[in-house]
């Protein structure tokens, strides 16, 4: 029966987003409780363990879009979303539904009653993920940490692969002040005689994922050691290349744009020739296809041909780093009108250079969200490059600046929307994407 406090999907989804008022507690207790109660249903299906700074999301998708083209029953749970709460659960690439999260929120909160439980938004919603999976009968599950790893909820999982996509300062005040201790805490998802494998190519961080594999009697896998890539094409809607590791594909191809997309793509591959060696059936055309299939948000994405309005998460400076790389590349001819709203906890002046260095026009904004930096910070920040000469504006909000930038914006133009999730999915949001309304006006995304 469903609790009388869950009967709308609104009010749930304000229940859920309440629960941040327990900030972020990194630890396995709660999580572990709660897995007790509800019958441990994370031991009900096999999981790949996706932990890293940038591309977790794109290397679970590809993953889970191959294993659902293998034939397998695949659950995804993944964060953050852009628009609406339901893009984090899904099942063979169907977002749970509205109905779906009233029910399963609300048997995980009667599943607390009478016990001194106090979870945060992640762990309740890593239950609801885990319970929903267990209930659908789901075969396999591609799980993405929230942060970190080690004391991440997501860490309960006895993963058949393990894969720490790269590594660089994030979360310092939780995860440590060096790449050093931030490998070590994402190296917490390496469970032992379990294989792992990396497209990391810091070597302090690749040496302590080293050394705890080896600790734990795990073999690592090492992007351009025991597996690689050759880039060969890319346009705005999907990258071309070539796989080299157990056995070489060629020619494959996979619908998501950026450079990056080759170690995501390549560790997804390497995760299958993994599970094909412990036995489980993934053919080279299921690779392929899977490949092919694989959709994600927020990640160098169109919302708007007419005006042309791209979006995309980068939300540290290695990510904008790479977003800036792949618009040279993709667009060498057009004039960039940037539009950048970034969380103030977040290294701004690390996340603007790449990209006020290769637009047009900037617009410094703020999405609607407590921790969003003001414009006027982000502009501060901007006059610090004395090398820029890019007119740079300020609008009070994502809608204004959306509007400042079509005006300005011309036949050679992309209007480029990044720096945080929050600032790409509220645009989404503007241009009708699918979504609830008000997960947008709660505007809390985990790990963003």
């Amino acid at each position: 029966m469903i609790n009388t406090y869950f009967k709308k999907y609104d009010s749930t989804v304000k229940y859920l987003y309440s629960l941040q008022k327990h900030g972020i507690k990194l630890g396995l207790a709660n999580i572990s409780e709660l897995m007790d109660i509800l019958g441990n249903p994370h031991n009900s299906f096999y999981s790949v363990h996706v932990a890293g700074t940038n591309g977790k999301g794109s290397t679970s998708s590809a993953l889970a879009s191959i294993l659902m083209e293998s034939g397998f029953k695949v659950g995804l749970f993944t964060s953050p979303h852009l628009v609406s709460f339901t893009e984090r659960i899904r099942i063979n690439n169907l977002r749970i539904s509205e109905s779906e999260v009233i029910e399963v929120a609300s048997r995980v909160h009667d599943s607390m009653a009478g016990r001194e439980l106090n979870p945060t938004f992640f762990e309740f919603v890593t239950a609801m993920a885990f319970y929903y999976f267990a209930q659908n009968k789901v075969e396999w599950a591609v799980i993405e940490t929230g942060m970190g790893g080690r004391l991440d909820a997501t860490n309960v999982i006895l993963p058949q692969a393990s894969i720490i996509t790269n590594i660089s300062l994030e979360h310092c005040e939780f995860l440590g002040r060096n790449i050093s201790d931030i490998a070590f805490e994402k190296a917490g998802i390496i469970k032992p005689e379990t294989p792992v494998i990396t497209s990391s190519k810091i070597p302090e961080a690749v040496n302590m994922l080293r050394d705890i594999a080896f600790s734990r009697n795990s073999k690592i896998h090492v992007y351009d050691k025991d597996f690689k890539g050759t880039l060969l094409f890319m346009d705005d809607k999907q990258t071309t290349f070539d796989y080299q590791g157990n056995k070489d594909l060629k020619d494959l191809k996979i619908s998501l744009s950026g450079k990056y997309q080759l170690y995501n793509a390549c560790m997804a591959i390497r995760a299958c020739e993994i599970l094909r060696e412990k036995g489980f059936s993934i053919s080279d055309d299921s690779i392929k296809s899977g490949l092919m299939n694989v959709s994600i948000e927020g990640r160098l994405e169109w919302v708007s041909k007419s005006p042309p309005v791209l979006v995309d998460g980068a939300h540290n400076p290695d990510a904008a780093q790479a977003l800036s790389d792949s618009v040279k590349t993709l667009f060498p001819d057009k004039k960039i009108i940037l539009i950048a709203g970034i969380m103030d906890d977040k290294d701004i002046r690390g996340i603007l250079a790449p990209l006020i260095r290769i637009s047009e026009s900037i617009i410094l904004t703020k999405p609607k969200y407590e921790r969003s930096a003001l414009p006027e910070k982000l502009y501060n920040h901007v006059m610090d490059f004395k090398d820029i000469n890019a007119p740079v504006m300020i609008a009070p909000s994502v809608n204004e600046a959306l509007e400042l930038a079509k005006k300005l914006c011309r036949e050679d133009s992309i209007i480029l929307v990044t720096g945080s999730f929050y600032t790409a999915g509220e645009v989404k949001e503007i241009f009708g994407c699918s979504g609830v309304l008000s997960d947008l006006r709660e505007g809390f995304r985990v790990g963003s």
